[in-house]
Order: structure tokens, then C-alpha cells, then sequence
């Protein structure tokens, strides 16, 4: 077994504070101190500074925490090639995503595996795109489903094993009686002079929609600011102003809506990511989450937008 100091440390590189990597996996910082503290001692280096109020890592922690990550994938993969000799898989599976992929993509997958290995646990967590990459780090997750931003962590990433997953149109959405209603598919120019409902200003989907509104010429005038789907979708029915919302996103049934699809070169688009942990991608029960996922996304690429 790999010493648990050494996913603690993990733990508190990624998240910059003791308290909040204590925060993190459930300790108090105290333990935290204590364990870094027993770790330094036993291999006879210092491995933390502090650094104003967070802490830095010494050239021997950072040395330490390169070499984990083969030494964490290597424990991955001797854990697979002994869970693949049972049926039974490992017992649990623990996966988190964003809100649209927790609710349109997950509870399937959960689904589907817990007819496949009806003796373990699975369990979902709704968190945003960071979140769940700090939850792998921590092992308090199994495999994300997030949607690619800047501040997640790349591809290269030696810690983790990430494949695309997903292009997630964005659909226009009006009430039924809007000008735009009946059409085939519209551009992003034809809604300059539009009232518009997005989410708040910094969150991920205002940035896109106000990306594309630019790309397209102008400033989308927003008249409501709104976090869930179900509240824009209600506000858009009442005529307030339209939106954008993924192909993948799930509305309330609600006979005054209508989705109409984009076309053109300012088009939004959302892209979807999978990540484990690297050496786990094998294990039972995410080898076929992954696959199960990879099913699912197929599927939504054939839908076309409905009402």
C-alpha cells in the first residue's frame, strides 16, 4: 500500500494551504500538520515553507511528488491486473460531474453499472470542473465528466488520463411565439437587438455566450441573471428574452419553449472531458463508465433539438 502521507501532500500542493487541504479530505489541520510534519521527519528533509499565508514546497517535495506520480499509476495498475481476475469488481465506483452532465449523463452510467456489478456501490457527486479535479487528486472520486476551460489542468497532465468526450452544441431558446420560433436554424447576428438571460458575469457560460455575441459583432444586452436552467428556461417562456443553452442541457417539458439550432461561424460550442486517475482507466467498473459514457455521447451527437 502506498503511504497516505504521500496523497496528503498531494493534496495540499494542489490546494496551496494546510486548512484547506485539511478542508478537503476531512481533516483537521492539525492532522494534516502532523502527518507533513512525520513525513519530512522520516525522510530527513524539509518538504514545506511557509509563504505568506500559504505554504511553498521545497525542491525536495517537488523531486517527491514527481516521482509519485509514477509510483500512484503504478499502484493503479498492479490494483487492476488483481481486481480483473473477480467478477465482482472493486465494490465502488465514485463519480462527480458538472451539473448538465450530472443530470443527462451520469445517473445512465450509474445505471448501467450497477446492473453490471450489482454488488458495489456507485455514487455521484455534482461539482463544478476544478472541484472534480481536486477530488480525483484526493481519491474521493473515481472518474469526472467536466466541461474544458482554461483553468483545468492539461492534457499532459502526468497525475490524470483525460479523453474528449463531447461537442455540446448550444441551441437557441425562445417562446413560441418569437419571430425566430419557426425557423430551420439562425445566426448568432440575427439577435443583436434581443434581450438576453445569462448566467452571472465571470461563470464559464456567460464568458462563451459573450465570446460568441462578440465574435458575431455585438454585446448581448442581458436583462435577467440566472443560474439554473430551469429558471431561464421559465423566464424565457414568459417572454423576457432568449438564451443559449446546451444541446445536452434537460429542460421541463413546457409547450412555450422552442429550441431553435445555431448555424455559422460564431457558433458556441461546449467541449467535455473525462478524467481518472492515471493506471485506474482499466479498473471494472470505470472501464465500462467509460464506455458507457462513450455510448451516451454518441447518442446526443444524433439528437436534434426538441420542441
Amino acid at each position: 500500500m502506498i503511504d497516505r502521507r504521500l496523497k496528503v501532500l498531494r493534496v495540499v500542493a494542489d490546494r496551496g494551504t494546510v486548512s484547506a487541504a485539511a478542508e478537503h479530505l476531512g481533516y483537521t489541520a492539525s492532522a494534516v500538520s502532523h502527518q507533513m510534519r512525520t513525513l519530512s521527519r522520516d525522510l530527513g528533509v524539509a518538504l514545506l515553507e511557509p509563504d505568506g499565508r500559504r505554504v511553498r514546497l521545497t525542491p525536495a517535495a517537488l523531486t517527491l511528488l514527481g516521482r509519485c506520480d509514477d509510483l500512484f499509476a503504478l499502484w493503479e495498475e498492479i490494483r487492476t491486473e488483481v481486481q480483473s481476475s473477480s467478477s465482482t469488481g472493486t465494490g465502488q465506483l465514485r463519480l462527480a460531474g458538472f451539473s448538465t452532465a450530472a443530470s443527462a449523463l451520469l445517473p445512465a452510467v450509474a445505471a448501467e453499472v450497477s446492473r453490471r456489478f450489482p454488488r458495489s456501490t456507485v455514487r455521484i457527486t455534482e461539482a463544478d470542473p476544478q472541484v472534480c479535479f481536486e477530488m480525483l487528486v484526493a481519491d474521493r472520486v473515481d472518474l469526472v465528466v467536466v466541461v474544458v476551460t482554461d483553468l483545468l489542468p492539461p492534457t499532459d497532465d502526468a497525475r490524470f488520463e483525460q479523453h474528449p468526450l463531447l461537442a455540446d452544441t448550444l441551441d437557441l431558446l425562445v417562446p413560441t411565439g418569437h419571430r425566430l420560433a419557426g425557423r430551420s436554424w439562425v445566426s448568432l447576428t440575427e439577435l443583436a437587438r434581443e434581450p438576453w438571460i445569462m448566467d452571472r458575469p465571470g461563470r464559464p457560460h456567460h464568458q462563451m455566450v459573450t465570446t460568441a455575441c462578440a465574435a458575431a459583432g455585438f454585446t448581448p444586452h442581458q436583462v435577467h441573471e440566472v443560474v439554473e436552467w430551469d429558471t431561464g428556461a421559465a423566464l424565457v417562456a414568459a417572454g423576457f428574452g432568449v438564451a443559449l443553452v446546451p444541446r445536452l442541457a434537460r429542460l421541463p417539458p413546457d409547450e412555450d419553449l422552442v429550441r431553435v439550432p445555431l448555424r455559422g461561424v460564431a457558433t458556441p460550442v461546449r467541449h467535455l472531458r473525462t478524467a481518472v486517475r492515471r493506471g485506474t482507466a482499466a479498473q471494472p467498473e470505470i472501464a465500462l463508465a467509460l464506455a458507457e459514457l462513450q455510448r451516451l455521447a454518441a447518442a446526443v451527437g444524433r439528437e436534434r433539438p426538441v420542441g
